[in-house]
Protein backbone atom coordinates (compact mmCIF):
# COMPACT_ATOMS: atom_id res chain seq x y z
CA UNK A 1 0.00 0.00 0.00
CA UNK A 2 2.88 2.38 0.68
CA UNK A 3 4.20 1.82 -2.86
CA UNK A 4 0.72 2.33 -4.31
CA UNK A 5 0.58 5.67 -2.49
CA UNK A 6 3.46 6.97 -4.60
CA UNK A 7 1.69 5.91 -7.81
CA UNK A 8 -1.58 7.60 -6.82
CA UNK A 9 0.19 10.77 -5.70
CA UNK A 10 1.95 10.98 -9.08
CA UNK A 11 -1.51 10.80 -10.66
CA UNK A 12 -2.64 13.79 -8.59
CA UNK A 13 -4.47 12.00 -5.76
CA UNK A 14 -3.63 12.68 -2.12
CA UNK A 15 -3.11 9.50 -0.10
CA UNK A 16 -2.65 8.34 3.47
CA UNK A 17 -1.97 4.83 4.77
CA UNK A 18 -2.03 3.06 8.12
CA UNK A 19 1.16 1.20 9.01
CA UNK A 20 1.49 -1.79 11.33
CA UNK A 21 5.24 -2.24 10.69
CA UNK A 22 7.10 1.03 11.16
CA UNK A 23 10.40 -0.31 9.78
CA UNK A 24 8.79 -1.17 6.42
CA UNK A 25 7.11 2.21 6.17
CA UNK A 26 10.37 4.01 6.96
CA UNK A 27 12.05 2.09 4.15
CA UNK A 28 9.36 2.68 1.50
CA UNK A 29 8.69 6.30 2.58
CA UNK A 30 5.04 6.74 1.51
CA UNK A 31 3.68 10.29 1.13
CA UNK A 32 1.66 10.15 4.37
CA UNK A 33 1.36 7.32 6.88
CA UNK A 34 0.07 6.79 10.40
CA UNK A 35 1.91 4.11 12.38
CA UNK A 36 -0.30 2.29 14.88
CA UNK A 37 1.05 0.09 17.73
CA UNK A 38 -1.51 -2.66 17.21
CA UNK A 39 -1.16 -6.36 16.47
CA UNK A 40 -1.05 -7.64 12.87
CA UNK A 41 -4.43 -7.83 11.21
CA UNK A 42 -5.97 -5.08 13.35
CA UNK A 43 -5.03 -1.73 11.81
CA UNK A 44 -7.96 -0.02 13.55
CA UNK A 45 -7.25 -1.55 16.96
CA UNK A 46 -10.16 -3.04 18.84
CA UNK A 47 -12.79 -5.18 17.08
CA UNK A 48 -16.28 -3.89 17.77
CA UNK A 49 -15.11 -0.61 19.35
CA UNK A 50 -16.47 1.95 16.88
CA UNK A 51 -15.33 4.98 18.93
CA UNK A 52 -11.73 3.79 19.08
CA UNK A 53 -11.71 2.87 15.38
CA UNK A 54 -13.13 6.28 14.48
CA UNK A 55 -10.30 8.01 16.39
CA UNK A 56 -7.73 6.03 14.42
CA UNK A 57 -9.37 6.89 11.10
CA UNK A 58 -9.66 10.58 12.00
CA UNK A 59 -5.98 10.67 12.99
CA UNK A 60 -5.06 9.14 9.64
CA UNK A 61 -7.30 11.43 7.60
CA UNK A 62 -5.95 14.48 9.44
CA UNK A 63 -2.61 13.83 7.75
CA UNK A 64 -4.21 14.82 4.44
CA UNK A 65 -3.98 18.49 5.46
CA UNK A 66 -0.23 18.28 4.83
CA UNK A 67 0.35 19.38 1.24
CA UNK A 68 3.56 17.45 0.77
CA UNK A 69 5.37 14.58 2.40
CA UNK A 70 6.78 12.29 3.38
CA UNK A 71 4.98 12.33 6.73
CA UNK A 72 5.10 9.44 9.21
CA UNK A 73 3.12 10.09 12.38
CA UNK A 74 2.76 7.86 15.44
CA UNK A 75 -0.70 7.12 16.78
CA UNK A 76 -0.59 8.06 20.49
CA UNK A 77 -3.03 5.48 21.93
CA UNK A 78 -2.59 1.78 22.58
CA UNK A 79 -5.58 -0.54 22.49
CA UNK A 80 -7.58 -0.33 25.74
CA UNK A 81 -7.97 -3.33 27.99
CA UNK A 82 -11.52 -4.67 27.97
CA UNK A 83 -13.89 -3.62 30.71
CA UNK A 84 -14.90 -6.27 33.24
CA UNK A 85 -17.70 -8.52 32.00
CA UNK A 86 -19.91 -7.50 34.91
CA UNK A 87 -20.56 -11.02 36.13
CA UNK A 88 -17.42 -11.30 38.25
CA UNK A 89 -15.99 -13.97 35.98
CA UNK A 90 -12.56 -13.53 34.48
CA UNK A 91 -11.53 -15.09 31.21
CA UNK A 92 -10.00 -18.56 31.16
CA UNK A 93 -9.19 -20.96 28.36
CA UNK A 94 -12.40 -22.61 27.11
CA UNK A 95 -11.00 -26.12 27.57
CA UNK A 96 -8.24 -27.62 29.69
CA UNK A 97 -5.60 -28.09 27.02
CA UNK A 98 -2.72 -30.45 27.53
CA UNK A 99 0.54 -28.48 27.75
CA UNK A 100 2.75 -28.71 24.69
CA UNK A 101 5.42 -31.39 24.85
CA UNK A 102 8.76 -29.71 25.39
CA UNK A 103 10.79 -31.95 23.07
CA UNK A 104 8.09 -33.48 20.91
CA UNK A 105 9.04 -34.40 17.38
CA UNK A 106 7.11 -32.86 14.51
CA UNK A 107 4.83 -35.90 14.05
CA UNK A 108 3.87 -36.02 17.73
CA UNK A 109 3.42 -32.26 17.81
CA UNK A 110 1.07 -32.28 14.80
CA UNK A 111 -0.94 -35.16 16.33
CA UNK A 112 -1.35 -33.17 19.55
CA UNK A 113 -2.27 -30.13 17.43
CA UNK A 114 -5.09 -32.04 15.69
CA UNK A 115 -6.40 -33.36 19.02
CA UNK A 116 -6.37 -29.83 20.41
CA UNK A 117 -8.39 -28.55 17.45
CA UNK A 118 -11.02 -31.23 18.09
CA UNK A 119 -11.31 -30.09 21.72
CA UNK A 120 -11.73 -26.44 20.69
CA UNK A 121 -14.21 -27.11 17.87
CA UNK A 122 -17.36 -27.05 20.09
CA UNK A 123 -16.38 -23.60 21.40
CA UNK A 124 -15.70 -22.32 17.91
CA UNK A 125 -19.15 -23.55 16.85
CA UNK A 126 -20.76 -21.81 19.84
CA UNK A 127 -19.04 -18.54 18.91
CA UNK A 128 -20.10 -18.93 15.27
CA UNK A 129 -23.72 -19.47 16.29
CA UNK A 130 -23.67 -16.38 18.52
CA UNK A 131 -22.03 -14.08 15.98
CA UNK A 132 -23.60 -15.52 12.85
CA UNK A 133 -20.32 -15.02 10.98
CA UNK A 134 -16.64 -15.92 11.02
CA UNK A 135 -13.43 -14.59 9.50
CA UNK A 136 -12.09 -18.16 9.21
CA UNK A 137 -11.94 -19.73 5.76
CA UNK A 138 -9.65 -17.62 3.56
CA UNK A 139 -7.61 -20.72 2.63
CA UNK A 140 -10.65 -22.70 1.49
CA UNK A 141 -9.69 -25.55 3.84
CA UNK A 142 -11.53 -26.72 6.94
CA UNK A 143 -9.61 -26.50 10.19
CA UNK A 144 -8.33 -30.14 10.17
CA UNK A 145 -7.23 -29.53 6.57
CA UNK A 146 -5.29 -26.47 7.71
CA UNK A 147 -3.57 -28.52 10.39
CA UNK A 148 -2.71 -31.29 7.93
CA UNK A 149 -1.29 -28.73 5.47
CA UNK A 150 0.99 -27.44 8.22
CA UNK A 151 1.99 -31.00 9.10
CA UNK A 152 2.88 -31.69 5.46
CA UNK A 153 4.89 -28.48 5.33
CA UNK A 154 6.85 -29.47 8.43
CA UNK A 155 7.53 -32.88 6.90
CA UNK A 156 8.70 -31.56 3.53
CA UNK A 157 8.54 -27.82 2.98
CA UNK A 158 10.16 -28.07 -0.44
CA UNK A 159 7.73 -30.55 -2.00
CA UNK A 160 4.20 -29.84 -0.76
CA UNK A 161 1.25 -30.02 -3.11
CA UNK A 162 -0.44 -26.68 -3.84
CA UNK A 163 -2.51 -27.75 -6.86
CA UNK A 164 -5.58 -26.36 -5.13
CA UNK A 165 -4.05 -22.86 -5.38
CA UNK A 166 -2.43 -22.78 -8.88
CA UNK A 167 -1.70 -19.04 -8.76
CA UNK A 168 -0.06 -18.97 -5.33
CA UNK A 169 3.41 -19.85 -4.10
CA UNK A 170 3.66 -22.40 -1.32
CA UNK A 171 4.73 -19.62 1.03
CA UNK A 172 1.63 -17.60 0.18
CA UNK A 173 -0.59 -20.60 0.93
CA UNK A 174 1.20 -21.24 4.22
CA UNK A 175 0.67 -17.62 5.28
CA UNK A 176 -3.08 -17.81 4.57
CA UNK A 177 -3.41 -21.17 6.33
CA UNK A 178 -1.64 -19.84 9.43
CA UNK A 179 -3.98 -16.85 9.52
CA UNK A 180 -6.95 -19.20 9.33
CA UNK A 181 -5.65 -21.39 12.17
CA UNK A 182 -5.10 -18.47 14.50
CA UNK A 183 -8.52 -17.07 13.62
CA UNK A 184 -10.10 -20.41 14.57
CA UNK A 185 -8.27 -20.48 17.92
CA UNK A 186 -9.10 -16.91 18.86
CA UNK A 187 -12.75 -17.18 17.86
CA UNK A 188 -13.04 -20.39 19.91
CA UNK A 189 -11.37 -18.72 22.89
CA UNK A 190 -13.61 -15.67 22.71
CA UNK A 191 -16.72 -17.87 22.91
CA UNK A 192 -15.88 -18.55 26.55
CA UNK A 193 -17.81 -16.38 29.07
CA UNK A 194 -15.73 -13.51 30.40
CA UNK A 195 -13.70 -10.99 28.45
CA UNK A 196 -10.06 -11.39 27.56
CA UNK A 197 -7.57 -8.68 26.68
CA UNK A 198 -5.50 -9.04 23.52
CA UNK A 199 -2.50 -9.70 25.74
CA UNK A 200 -4.24 -12.57 27.54
CA UNK A 201 -5.25 -14.17 24.25
CA UNK A 202 -1.76 -13.85 22.80
CA UNK A 203 -0.12 -15.30 25.91
CA UNK A 204 -2.61 -18.17 25.87
CA UNK A 205 -2.05 -18.95 22.19
CA UNK A 206 1.72 -18.78 22.29
CA UNK A 207 2.34 -20.15 25.76
CA UNK A 208 -0.36 -22.74 26.36
CA UNK A 209 -1.36 -24.34 23.07
CA UNK A 210 0.16 -26.93 20.79
CA UNK A 211 -0.71 -24.59 17.94
CA UNK A 212 1.75 -22.06 19.33
CA UNK A 213 4.42 -24.76 19.48
CA UNK A 214 3.67 -25.71 15.86
CA UNK A 215 4.10 -22.07 14.80
CA UNK A 216 7.46 -21.92 16.57
CA UNK A 217 8.59 -25.10 14.79
CA UNK A 218 7.49 -23.58 11.48
CA UNK A 219 9.35 -20.37 12.26
CA UNK A 220 12.62 -22.25 12.71
CA UNK A 221 12.09 -24.24 9.52
CA UNK A 222 11.09 -21.27 7.39
CA UNK A 223 13.80 -18.93 8.67
CA UNK A 224 16.42 -21.44 7.45
CA UNK A 225 14.79 -21.89 4.01
CA UNK A 226 16.66 -21.26 0.77
CA UNK A 227 13.46 -19.74 -0.64
CA UNK A 228 13.73 -15.95 0.02
CA UNK A 229 9.98 -15.51 0.47
CA UNK A 230 9.64 -18.42 2.91
CA UNK A 231 12.71 -17.24 4.81
CA UNK A 232 11.20 -13.76 5.15
CA UNK A 233 7.95 -15.37 6.28
CA UNK A 234 9.86 -17.15 9.03
CA UNK A 235 11.79 -14.13 10.17
CA UNK A 236 9.01 -11.52 10.09
CA UNK A 237 5.52 -13.01 9.98
CA UNK A 238 5.00 -16.33 11.76
CA UNK A 239 5.99 -15.22 15.26
CA UNK A 240 5.15 -11.62 16.28
CA UNK A 241 7.88 -9.52 17.80
CA UNK A 242 6.14 -9.53 21.18
CA UNK A 243 6.57 -13.31 21.28
CA UNK A 244 10.10 -13.47 19.84
CA UNK A 245 11.49 -14.46 23.24
CA UNK A 246 9.93 -17.91 22.71
CA UNK A 247 12.14 -18.62 19.67
CA UNK A 248 14.93 -21.02 20.54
Amino acid sequence: MSGLGHILENAGLSTVSISLVREHTERIVPPRALWVPFEFGRPLGVPGDADFQRRVLVAALNLLVTKSGPVLADYPEDVPDPEPSGNGEGWVCPVNLRPPAADAGDDALVSAFLAEIAELRPWYDIGLERRGQTTFGASGLDIPGCARFVGDFLADAGDIATDRWPNLRVGDVLKIVLMDIKTFYLEAALARPGRASNRELEEWFWGETNAGSVYLALQRLCAASDDPFIATLGRQFIVPRAQAHRIR
